[in-house]
């Protein structure tokens, strides 16, 4: 009798190098007192996001995590995607789509939704060319006149904190984020360079009424924000 082959890799290949696993990484990064500042964050947030949301307005929250937007924003269809099952942590009401955000033009619909929103995202992806075809694959998502509306930290504000995040892959400033959006076949309708602060952990007061507060008073962003809001829309 033979004894079957065993296939072994040359002594001097590599082993292949196992992915982040995000659930991990979060649950290392926020504890529940963390989980709980952002909620509240969220909530005000949303509340001043909403007036880019036309009412009844299908919206998509791409790469949701655990829909702290989708699930506070009023619309009139609301769906949510993420690479990891997050259908737990969203109302009934949420279509949650499974998927990696590059592949969702083959698994949703196109030219379907009025606004496509993604926070704090696109710096995880592993490069600058997958970050404009996330944009593509968001762009075909929307309908015509549809909107892309995006929360994105700014290296350029944050100098080298922002490689304090293991899973942070890509830079951008709100200038290549522009860039790429008009690459992607964005029209770019208005950019607020100082937003919001890098982290939920910065110095950003915590209370509701604190951080209704702050977005009520632009010049406190220019001391403090740290991250890019970008609207760019999709030509009719």
């Amino acid at each position: 009798m033979v004894d079957a082959q065993v296939s072994h890799p040359a002594p001097s290949a590599k082993a292949p190098v196992p992915p982040i696993v995000l659930k991990e990484v979060y649950e290392q990064r926020f504890d529940e007192t963390d989980q709980a500042a952002k909620e509240a964050i969220w909530r005000e947030l949303v509340r001043y996001l909403q007036r880019y949301i036309v009412p009844g307005a299908r919206v998509v929250d791409i790469a949701c995590d655990l829909g702290y937007f989708i699930r506070n924003v009023k619309a009139g269809d609301r769906w949510a995607t993420d690479i990891r099952d997050m259908k737990q942590a969203l109302p009934a009401d949420v279509h949650f789509v499974r998927a990696n955000g590059l592949d969702l033009a083959d698994v949703m619909p196109n030219d379907h939704f009025d606004l496509a929103f993604f926070s704090n995202y696109l710096e995880h992806l592993a490069s600058t060319e997958a970050v404009l075809q996330q944009l593509r694959v968001t762009f075909a998502l929307l309908k015509p006149g549809g909107r892309v509306l995006i929360l994105q930290p700014n290296i350029r504000l944050i100098g080298g904190s922002y490689w304090d995040f293991i899973d942070h892959q890509t830079a951008l400033t709100e200038k290549s984020l522009a860039e790429a959006a008009t690459m992607a076949g964005f029209r770019t309708k208005q950019v607020i360079t100082r937003f919001m602060p890098y982290t939920t952990k910065s110095r950003l007061p915590q209370h509701p009424a604190l951080v209704r507060a702050y977005l009520s008073f632009p010049p406190l962003w220019w001391l403090m924000g740290k991250q890019t809001l970008y609207l760019g829309e999709k030509p009719t």
